[in-house]
């Protein structure tokens, strides 16, 4: 049978314990169907990059799927008729990655991007302001301009 990863959205006003329960009932559609749940991971509540639905958060669910088409396409068509789900993702894949994923490996570790503020920059340009510096700028001395 085909291997896929599914990536699950739920909205932020939806406990932990529900987010467990529409993982059962996910899990239960594919092996209604003919599949395999082979791992799920609760990544927990986690921010948007942008809103979807009015929602800035979100609770992330990673499913291991080992099962037909069939089944996924069903899988999916319930998907979009839960209110609860934002948003989903579906892959096929050539085989399931072993142990924990990425996301959970670096949960503990700091995300190692530097705190900027206001003309905290540093980053890539020199100007601070987030462009390059121009060419046909006047160079200029420290003390003033000569």
């Amino acid at each position: 049978m085909p291997l896929y990863e599914s990536v699950v959205i739920a909205r932020q006003d939806i406990s932990a314990t529900q987010v467990d329960t529409l993982a059962d009932d996910l899990t239960k559609i594919i092996e209604e169907n003919g599949g395999s749940v082979a791992k799920r991971e609760h990544w927990g509540l986690r921010s948007l990059t942008f809103r979807i639905k009015k929602n800035r958060k979100g609770h992330y669910v990673l499913f291991n799927v080992d099962a037909p088409a069939a089944a996924v396409s069903e899988y999916e068509r319930r998907m979009r008729l839960n209110e609860d789900i934002l948003r989903y993702m579906t892959i096929r894949v050539d085989e399931h990655e072993e142990g924990q994923s990425a996301i959970l490996t670096n949960k503990g570790r700091p995300s190692g991007r530097r705190e900027g503020g206001p003309g905290g920059g540093g980053g890539r340009f020199d100007s601070g302001r987030g462009r390059p510096p121009r060419d046909d700028a006047p160079a200029t001395t420290e003390q003033g301009e000569s």
